[in-house]
């Protein structure tokens, strides 16, 4: 019934909203979300769940191109893009290692947001569109506010608002250009940009203050300012917005309560309000409408309220237990016929198996899935993509029976060497058959570790960034194979949380201490909690804490948790944490 009504207010609201989106929106820097909480699923999760839920439909999106250089040139110094091709350049904006970065495939990204920017301008001004007035388009990623015209800044590459507005310039706009900027932080760099392109607006409300901004029209609200003072503050700077042509909209998700960077205290209410009286101050104007910064796993969310409020004009909240990851491999996972994992109908081969003869079929995993289906699995999942974007591949699977389960592993052909490895087992715990993961080894070779990418706990290599898509493959095998569910016993801190939305530890109170020892550690990094609990400088009741190693399950059908015996555990675990030794001074 959802769907039927977003298709309805879709037909009312929504049939002249353009998204712009490509699956190479998400960076292929595996360490980013663990050193950044910046989640490169941003965009897929937001547009999956927008299609899914028929706020938009195929019709409304539109493939995003590259910007070109000369289009970048017109706003940025020569030095700035001569830059842009350093893989140390990139890594600094980013604040990721720079080691095995991949320079084209990360700036194929930057240019196809930027080009995206660029052409959503462009169709809100097309003379050719009869119902021109209040046009809206949302470009799935894009506002980086932070760059200037001869330097980068924090995740900003180039400036796209600056660049689409530099371009429609030069093709005859002369208009009054209006930027209504409510990521957490300053316009600072599009202030800069800005300066020379002809009359414009620049509204900011940010929760830091950077200094006078000239030629900004800038509120600074205090640290937790909350829903009720944001909005209090954005009725006010709406009330001041001049009239305009066309509008650029930065509607940052790092406001939210929980963003570490940001921590204006907004709920996701509260975000899709903000956004519904943005709407509706501009319905005259065209405006194009981008995510900016959010560097939580509830900014996708944020994002995907922008493309409700602006689809359908639907405030409904997103369900907290939807996951978009899960929902999207689960339709894959429905196209997938038995014949294309391994196991078809009936065979010879289960004759001759049956009589006891030997034949030349190769292994099965788990008596089901061949090596040819799991290579197919992997690529219609999309994960021999994202390897093929870091630099892998052509790629071949193997699989081997071990002393406990079978083990696959997915190898990069050319160097042989092993990338991610499993080794599984069909396994009744309590009364329950599950997919029992023993060993699970997701390896980047090509990256190396550094002071911004340190060694964590059981890796001899960096990881790949991909073990929430590999956790949500096992879970579509379990599924398939009539299992109750995943279990897995992880060895360190850094995968328990990375898999804590889906996953529970069996022992409730295990759960607790669990959900403690998070909050203890929360707003650091992952990789410096990781250390943190690693290196002993996490106690517990005053004693140094040793991690762990208990099951956590992820099931196929949501069960009940005792969660009163979670509570208890939660609000009895002391922890604490020590900060960072200082390093002795050499001799």
């Amino acid at each position: 019934m959802r769907s039927l009504e977003n298709r309805v207010r879709r037909w009312l609201f929504g049939r002249d909203l353009a998204v712009w989106y490509a699956p190479e929106y998400r960076l292929p820097l595996s360490a980013l979300e663990a050193r950044t909480g910046f989640d490169s699923r941003r965009a897929d999760h937001a547009v999956w769940f927008l299609l899914e839920r028929r706020a938009i439909g195929r019709e409304n999106l539109r493939q995003p191109r590259r910007a070109e250089y000369q289009e970048l040139a017109r706003v940025h110094t020569p030095e700035l893009l001569d830059s842009l091709g350093q893989a140390a350049t990139l890594a600094r904006i980013w604040n990721v290692d720079a080691s095995a970065l991949p320079v084209e495939e990360a700036m194929n990204t930057v240019r196809l947001a930027c080009g995206a920017t660029i052409d959503a301008a462009r169709e809100m001004l097309s003379q050719e569109n009869p119902r021109q007035v209040g046009r809206r388009a949302l470009n799935l990623l894009g506002g980086f506010h932070h760059a200037r015209p001869d330097t980068t800044g924090g995740f900003c590459p180039v400036n796209d608002i600056a660049v689409a507005l530099a371009a429609v310039r030069a093709e005859g706009f002369a208009g009054r250009a209006l930027v209504v900027d409510l990521d957490a932080h300053p316009p600072d760099g599009t202030a800069a940009c800005l300066a020379r392109l002809g009359e414009h607006f620049i509204g900011s409300i940010s929760g830091a203050d950077w200094g006078e901004l000239p030629g900004v029209d800038e509120t600074v609200l205090p640290a937790s300012a909350g829903d009720e003072a944001y909005l209090r503050a954005l009725d006010a700077l709406l009330s001041r917005l001049p009239s305009g042509e066309l509008a650029f909209v930065c509607a940052g998700g790092d406001v939210l309560a929980t963003d570490p960077l940001g921590g204006l205290g907004l709920s996701l209410a509260g975000c899709r309000e903000r956004d519904r009286r943005v709407a509706d101050a501009l319905f005259r104007i065209p405006s194009v409408w981008l995510p900016s910064g959010g560097y939580t796993q509830d900014a996708w969310r944020v994002l995907a309220g922008t493309g409700l409020q602006l689809g359908i004009r639907s405030n409904a909240p997103i369900p907290r237990k939807y996951d978009p990851l899960r929902a999207r491999f689960s339709a894959i996972a429905r196209s997938l016929a038995p014949a294309d994992l391994g196991r078809g109908e009936l065979s010879m081969d289960d004759v001759a198996a049956d009589l006891g003869l030997t034949t030349a079929r190769g292994a099965l995993l788990l008596g089901f899935y061949s090596a040819e289906g799991l290579e197919h699995a992997l690529h219609r999942y999309g994960i021999l993509g994202e390897l093929a974007r870091m630099g892998y591949g052509p790629f071949r699977i193997e699989i081997h029976d071990e002393g406990v389960g079978q083990s696959a592993r997915l190898i990069d052909a050319p160097t042989g060497q092993s990338l991610i490895e499993v080794v599984l087992e069909k396994k009744r715990v309590g009364h329950d058959e599950m997919l029992y993961v023993h060993w699970l080894a997701m390896r980047h070779p090509r990256a190396s570790f550094s002071e911004e990418r340190p060694q964590l706990p059981g890796q001899e290599v960096p990881g790949l960034g991909l073990s929430r898509e590999i956790t949500e493959m096992l879970a579509r095998m379990a599924v398939r194979l009539g299992l109750q569910g995943l279990v897995f016993r992880p060895s360190s801190y850094h995968l328990a949380y990375a898999g804590r939305e889906s996953l529970r530890f069996l022992d409730p109170a295990r759960q607790g201490r669990f959900e403690a020892l998070a909050e203890a550690l929360r707003g650091l990094p992952l990789t410096e909690a990781t250390r943190a609990v690693a290196e002993g400088r996490v106690l517990l009741e005053g004693k140094p804490y040793r991690w762990e190693a208990d099951e956590m399950v992820k099931w196929v059908e949501p069960r009940a948790e005792d969660r009163a015996a979670v509570e208890r555990a939660r609000a009895s675990a002391g922890f604490s944490v020590l900060e960072t030794p200082e390093p002795e001074p050499k001799a």
